[in-house]
């Protein structure tokens, strides 16, 4: 069955750097457009970041523009989400998210909080 997995989230000082990972399974990942996107407590789930299938582009919210680099890896069935310069308004539950034509996936989500 289809099944996005995240990982690589915790806790991490202000300023710091995580990098986080999302294994998908059950469908054909080269052909899909992926996204990350997260959801802070009290607010709605917000788009972080996306790629296009070959890589070919790449696209990320203001927010986090300069900060954070996603990237895939097709031959492993991952894309990641490098995130840099973190700080407390980023924690959040972060989600990947696979998408082709009407076909839409969702993982469960891995938590990131900067807290010093």
């Amino acid at each position: 069955q289809v099944q996005l997995v995240e990982s690589g989230g915790g806790l991490v000082r202000p300023g710091g750097s995580l990098t986080l990972s999302c294994a998908a399974s059950g469908f054909t990942f080269s052909s899909y457009f992926m996204s990350w996107y997260r959801q802070a407590p009290g607010k709605e789930r917000e788009f972080v970041a996306s790629i296009t299938t070959g890589s070919d582009y790449t696209n990320y919210a203001d927010s986090v523009k300069g900060r954070f680099t996603i990237s895939r890896d097709n031959a492993k069935n991952t894309v990641y989400l490098q995130m840099n310069s973190l700080k407390p308004d980023d924690t959040a539950l972060y989600y990947c998210n696979a998408r082709r034509s009407l076909s839409r996936y969702w993982g469960q989500g891995t938590q990131v909080t900067v807290s010093s």
